[in-house]
Order: structure tokens, then C-alpha cells, then sequence
């Protein structure tokens, strides 16, 4: 498992290191200088150009702002010297306001004879590579001036590639929002944890190939700085249950799912399905008369139960003792896709929230249920978990989709402390947090499962982790990546086209083989 930090966040783990535990800071900085190195070093690699040797070396120019970001750029440009490549410095900012270590780095180099100028002078198109060292994780406020200039003609060199220092100058290391201007990298070399900027889009889409280079940071200073999100990663999924030899399908848990009107069963199906595939011992659907042939032929091991409404759809007291007794019977519940907006949907939704002990999903339909009736939000403390898409949330914290997608994993903070529940904010980088304010970004995933039926099929595995033993935000973290992992494992047989919601649910096994993980021990 991995940590994701903030600005401030790192500032602290990093004046931690330097101050409390002593190491100096110019050690710090020459490791993170040779990972910048070695990145650049990489990507002239891929363009043919090498150190040495060729029709001529690789130009790389390391452009670098005023802070310790500036100095790290500046330190990397060295090192790429020594190793043999024209190397040209570009200093930007008023020199007055250089940190002490961005005056050092720019002493050393002068005196090795590197060539060093001002930004302004510079001619970017002669560069193979361009080291961005402009703005770090300390931007707060939005680009302009001399930075903006310089970060838009970067970016019209369409030729050369950029090498971010920490974050692409202009995205914002908390939220990876652009900041007026931003400069999109080929590669980010970040140190020694990934900044959440970098996972949220549209940072994310800034960043291009992260790479998080371990420079000596202790964990001992993560602990006292504290992190933004954790992030998962293929082996943590080794810490799944074991499935038990001797088990039966009853060991393996009962779900109950709650889904789909009439021509809406495919979402029940779907959701079912990846229940199944996710380890459930067993399923049942509960739907509206018309679906029952369909989910009986399409999936037969799924037992189907009816909902008696009346001719026009008005609850009865039949249907409400039916719930209640399919409630008993379930561990687990999963409640929302393709349900509709029928007369008896609220109450439908009403009952199954009244079951106060068994664990619950809630997607879809339930969820815009709870945004037209707030009075139900009162059932929400407990093992629950919320599956809001960004148009749903909007609907449900009564925010424009633009604010709740300017600070995703805030948004998804908020909305669990205000109703107990666990939030699962999907988006291209789906957040997640609890009500004490515990938070995942998960990285998983991809544009194929950009398809309808997609979060029937999340609810269905958030709904098989439950049943593996796992409780509120671990559910809801494991069932995401699960989910996005499957979808990459279905565009690798399909292509990015091809792939549907089934065959999210059917890849689901080729993931992991679920259960391999430690015993659980009760």
C-alpha cells in the first residue's frame, strides 16, 4: 500500500527529516536531482540521443523557478552534464526571492562552466528534453506573469520531452487542478510519496508516466506529518481472506440484491453476476415480475424473487414483509440499479433501510431516492456504502459537478461526515473516504469501462466484499480497485472499444485469484 500527500503534507514529512532526524537537506536534494537525471537520461534514451556517441548529443535544458523545486532542476542539469550531454540552465523569477539552495546549486554550476541564462532568453526548440522545475508542490494561487509565458511556450514545443520536478508546474499538489497554466510531462519524477494531484484528474492526464523515487525520507516522518489517501496496489490484494477448503456456499455469504424495473433487469443481472464472480456463495434478485425469465435464463444460479406491487405500482403491505424477510435472510445487501422512479420505489427503498444490521450498497436509483427524500439520510449510520457518480452527488450535496470535481476527495470527505456512510465518488479517479474522514484515490481502471452498466457491476463487487469479511471503507477501497483492475484485464483481451459491463464482471477472476491472501483469523 502506498501514501499519497499534500503539499503542506510533504513539507512537513520533509522539514521532519531535516530538522528533527538531521539528515542534511542537500543530501535530500542530490537524490532527488539523480532520479531526476536518470528519468531525463531515459526519455533522450527513447529518442535516440545519447550521452555520447551518435550525430550529436542530447540537448536537454532544465528550466527552474525561484524555490528548492528550482534547485533540484538546476542539480539534475548538472548531473546530465557530467554524464556527457549539452546541458543548458534557464533560470526564471526575480533571483532575490531564490531559496539558499536554489543560489547554491546556481553557484555550482556557473563554476563547472554549465551554461547558465535567463528564461526569457532561452530558444526551447532546440532541446531534446526539458527538465520542469518551475513551480512546485507550494502553488496555491494561480499562474501568471512571467511563469504563465514561459509554461505556454513550453508547451508549443511539441517536440521535446518534458520531465516534471515533483508535479508539472501549474497543477495544484492537492487537487491537480490546473492553476491558470499548466505543462503537460511526458514524465513526473516525485519524491518520496506520490502527491494526490498527481492521481486526481486533470492532473493525472498532466502528470504522464509517474515515477516515485525513494530519496530518504523515514517513515517515521510520514507518521508525524500524516497523509492525504492511501493507495492500492496488486499485492495488497494478497490481504483478502483465504476461502475456506471445507467452506459451503453459506460460508461464503448471502446477498441480497435489490434491482431493476421492468426493462431495466440487465442492471440486476450485472450487478449478480459480478457478485458471483467476486467469490458470494449465493445471490438472490429482488425484481418486478417481468424480469424473473430473463435473470433465470441468464443466470441461473441466482435464485429470483418477485416484488408484488400493485396494477399501478403503489407498494403493498405483501411487498413489505417480503423485504423484511429476504433482510433477515441476507448478509449483505446491494440496493439501486435499474430500480426506476415507480410509485412504490421510496418505499421499497424506505424498507430495506430500516434493516439496521445488515451491511448495504447503495447505487443508483436508491441513491436518487435519498436526494429527493433527505428525511431517509437518518438511515445511513452504519456499515453503508454510497456509489454516487458525479451528476448523482451533485443531486445529493446539492453542489455543481464542477465544485465536487475541483476537490473530488474532499467532496466524498463531506458528504460521509454529514451522513455516516462510506462515500465512493466515482469519477476517472474514483475517491473515497468515511465519516472519520479516512480516505482512498483509487488508480485502477480505464476509458474502456466507460460503458453503461459499468457501476451495476461495481455495485455487485462492492457487494461481494462485504461478504469477504471486510468492513466499510476497506470494502468499498478493494471493491473499486478490484473493479478497475478487471476492466484493464477485459480492454487487454478486447481492446478499449470492445469491452462491456459483462465482461468487466466475467475478468473479474483473471485479476487475482481471490482468496490467495492471508488466513482471516476471527
Amino acid at each position: 500500500m502506498k501514501y499519497s500527500v499534500t503539499g503542506p503534507q510533504m513539507k512537513k514529512i520533509d522539514q521532519d527529516a531535516i530538522n528533527r532526524v538531521g539528515i542534511p537537506s542537500l543530501v535530500l536534494m542530490e537524490r532527488a536531482a539523480l532520479a531526476v537525471a536518470d528519468e531525463a537520461n531515459a526519455q533522450a534514451s527513447k529518442r535516440g540521443r545519447a550521452a555520447k556517441g551518435g550525430k550529436r548529443p542530447a540537448r536537454i535544458a532544465a528550466v527552474c523557478g525561484t524555490g528548492n523545486n528550482g534547485a533540484d532542476g538546476i542539480a539534475a542539469g548538472r548531473i546530465l552534464w557530467g554524464m556527457g550531454y549539452e546541458v543548458a540552465i534557464f533560470l526564471a523569477g526575480d533571483p532575490d526571492h531564490a531559496t539558499g539552495e536554489r543560489q547554491l546549486q546556481e553557484q555550482i554550476a556557473r563554476r563547472l562552466g554549465i551554461l547558465v541564462e535567463e528564461a526569457t532568453k532561452a530558444s526551447f526548440a532546440a532541446y531534446d528534453v526539458v527538465i520542469d522545475a518551475l513551480l512546485g508542490i507550494g502553488l496555491e494561487r494561480m499562474v501568471e506573469g512571467e511563469y504563465k509565458r514561459l509554461i505556454v511556450d513550453l508547451a508549443a514545443q511539441r517536440e521535446a520531452a518534458i520531465v516534471a520536478v515533483d508535479v508539472p508546474s501549474g497543477i495544484h499538489g492537492e487537487t491537480g487542478a490546473v492553476m491558470g497554466a499548466a505543462l503537460p510531462a511526458a514524465a513526473t519524477v516525485t519524491f518520496g510519496y506520490v502527491k494526490s494531484g498527481l492521481l486526481l484528474y486533470p492532473g493525472r492526464a498532466y502528470a504522464g508516466q509517474v515515477h516515485v523515487a525513494d530519496i530518504g525520507f523515514p517513515a517515521c516522518s510520514l507518521q508525524q506529518a500524516g497523509w492525504d489517501a492511501k493507495v492500492l496496489e496488486p499485492s495488497d490484494l494478497a490481504c483478502l481472506p483465504r476461502r475456506r477448503a471445507d467452506g459451503h456456499k453459506g460460508t461464503f455469504g448471502k446477498l441480497l440484491v435489490v434491482a431493476g424495473s421492468a426493462g431495466m433487469g440487465g442492471a440486476a443481472y450485472l450487478s449478480a453476476l459480478a457478485a458471483y464472480r467476486t467469490g458470494v456463495g449465493l445471490v438472490r434478485i429482488l425484481t418486478v415480475s417481468e424480469n424473473r425469465p430473463m435473470l433465470q435464463t441468464l443466470l441461473p444460479e441466482a435464485i429470483v424473487d418477485v416484488l408484488e406491487v400493485g396494477p399501478d405500482g403503489e407498494w403493498l403491505p405483501k411487498a413489505q414483509r417480503e423485504v423484511k424477510s429476504l433482510c433477515g435472510w441476507a448478509d449483505a445487501v446491494v440496493m439501486g440499479p435499474g430500480l426506476g422512479q415507480g410509485p412504490y420505489v421510496e418505499k421499497l427503498v424506505e424498507e430495506v433501510l430500516s434493516c439496521p444490521c445488515v451491511p448495504m450498497v447503495l447505487d443508483a436509483d436508491a441513491l436518487n431516492v435519498l436526494a429527493d427524500h433527505p428525511r431517509l439520510l437518518g438511515y445511513l449510520e452504519g456499515n453503508r456504502i454510497l456509489t454516487p457518480h458525479m451528476g448523482e452527488m451533485a443531486r445529493l450535496a446539492g453542489q455543481p459537478v464542477g465544485e465536487l470535481k475541483a476537490n473530488a476527495l474532499k467532496a466524498a470527505r463531506g458528504y460521509a461526515s454529514a451522513t455516516g456512510a462510506v462515500c465512493v465518488l466515482k469519477d476517472a479517479s474514483t475517491a473515497i473516504a468515511d465519516p472519520s474522514g479516512a480516505g482512498y484515490i483509487n488508480t485502477s481502471g480505464c476509458s474502456a469501462m466507460a460503458k453503461a452498466g459499468s457501476g451495476d457491476v461495481l455495485a455487485g463487487v462492492l457487494g461481494g466484499m462485504l461478504l469477504q469479511g471486510l468492513e466499510g471503507i476497506e470494502a468499498a477501497a478493494y471493491g473499486v480497485y478490484l473493479h478497475g483492475l478487471a476492466g484493464e484485464a477485459a480492454a487487454a483481451r478486447l481492446g478499449e472499444q470492445g469491452v462491456l459491463a459483462r465482461d468487466i464482471a466475467n475478468a473479474i477472476p483473471f485479476t487475482t485469484i481471490l482468496g490467495n491472501g492471508a488466513e482471516k483469523h476471527e
